[in-house]
């Protein structure tokens, strides 16, 4: 079967042949039909892989540490060695994956072969999945609108965060795939919209979705614009859905918000921070945890053990459910957040596209050779990569 693979020695965004991944326990073998590249995360980790060795220490500052005391306990050529082989290992790519089911693992009765469900699955013909990372797809979703599924739960997560009310004024920073869906989530909620960014094309698509919006490529103000926008209140609360080392995206939130705001950041920021900005407000902030909890829980994931709807009521794996509700009654629209489809074995073009500047926001990839992929998976014994460990950027 072919999958999507980033060597982070090289750089090189692979196409491989790789045989197909056999079913385990609680996980769930699903034939893929489309996935979606999320842009700020992949993006982030293909620019990794192209840097130089300076540039990947530099990005991980934690690993250098580690690195020098192995040197000091093992020696420099077993370091030397060690580091090239970790950075040998090719890292499969993506987490936006639609497909059907070919197989269910045992303790699974929630899901039956056939089902066509939604996980966070890579980039591959076949993959295999934990039943707790999956849902089910309602018949007037399609594919391509289902693909976007993941990303809107972690949209989600930060809005439940942020916990909006009715009438409430948000300002939504950064307007990539998951600013754009956090802005329709707002207004799902009957929240009136702030969105800033720098790209003319995705601020349209803001407006288009009702947000008013601030041009920061045109100079104007966001401090002022909110201030007006929120009628000298100053906003309830500020999402911060973009990717910067800078730290005044999270100090203008904090001076947009009125007395008691809330701030939650969903992408990565800087996090230099002027107390006094907090504590005369008294502001609360939170960083979200991807798709919600659940997430990177072994026991919750891996074991398949739920948490209790009295206590969690929504999961990671409920979060998607939710999303994938809003897309069938039509309160979440993403077909105008697709620019770019291309067959999986084009995907060179895709991460091209990626990397290239060029204007993108939902990049897809269809898999037009289900039935050779069907085959394989009934055929194949093994499965050759070792499952890669946390990059940076990953969810």
């Amino acid at each position: 079967m072919k999958q999507i693979l980033q060597d982070l020695s090289s750089g090189n965004t692979l196409l491989e042949d790789v045989p197909a991944p056999q079913g385990r326990a609680g996980h769930m073998r699903i034939m893929t039909s489309a996935s979606l590249i999320s842009a700020g995360t992949e993006r982030m980790l293909v620019d990794f892989a192209r840097g130089s060795l300076l540039s990947k220490a530099m990005q991980q500052p934690d690993r250098v540490r580690e690195v020098l005391q192995k040197a000091r306990t093992d020696g420099i050529a077993s370091t030397l060695e060690a580091v090239r082989s970790k950075l040998g290992q090719p890292l499969a790519l993506g987490y936006c994956n639609v497909g059907r089911v070919l197989e269910t693992g045992t303790g699974i009765t929630d899901f039956a072969p056939g089902d066509r469900v939604v996980s966070n699955g890579k980039h591959a013909e076949i993959v295999v999945v934990p039943h707790r990372l999956c849902a089910r797809i309602p018949d007037n979703v399609d594919d391509e609108s289902a693909a976007f599924t993941v990303l809107g739960a972690i949209a989600l997560q930060g809005v439940r965060l942020a916990n909006p009310t009715l009438g409430e004024a948000f300002v939504v920073t950064g307007l990539g795939l998951v600013g754009l869906l956090t802005v329709q989530l707002l207004q799902a909620q009957g929240c009136r919209v702030l969105g800033i960014d720098t790209d003319h094309d995705r601020l349209e698509a803001a407006r288009q979705m009702g947000a008013e919006t601030v041009d920061l490529s045109r100079g104007e103000n966001p401090l002022d614009k909110a201030g007006i926008f929120s009628r000298g209140r100053g906003v309830d609360g500020v999402l911060l859905t973009l990717s910067t080392d800078s730290s005044e995206p999270l100090s203008q939130a904090a001076r947009m918000c009125r007395k008691r705001g809330r701030i939650v950041l969903v992408g990565v920021a800087g996090l230099d921070i002027d107390r006094a900005d907090f504590y005369e407000k008294e502001i609360s902030f939170q960083v979200s945890c991807s798709y919600g909890p659940g997430r990177y829980d072994p026991a919750y994931e891996e074991k398949g053990q739920d948490y209790p709807m009295g206590f969690v009521r929504w999961t990671e794996q409920r979060n998607f459910e939710a999303v994938l509700d809003m897309m069938s009654a039509g309160s979440l629209d993403v077909a105008p957040l697709i620019t770019h489809r291309f067959a999986i074995g084009e995907a060179a073009k895709a991460y091209d596209v990626l990397a290239s500047g060029e204007k993108s926001l939902g990049i897809l990839l269809t898999y037009s050779d289900a039935d050779e992929a069907a085959r394989q998976a009934k055929t194949a014994t093994r499965f050759p990569l070792a499952p890669p460990g946390r990059k940076p950027g990953h969810r």
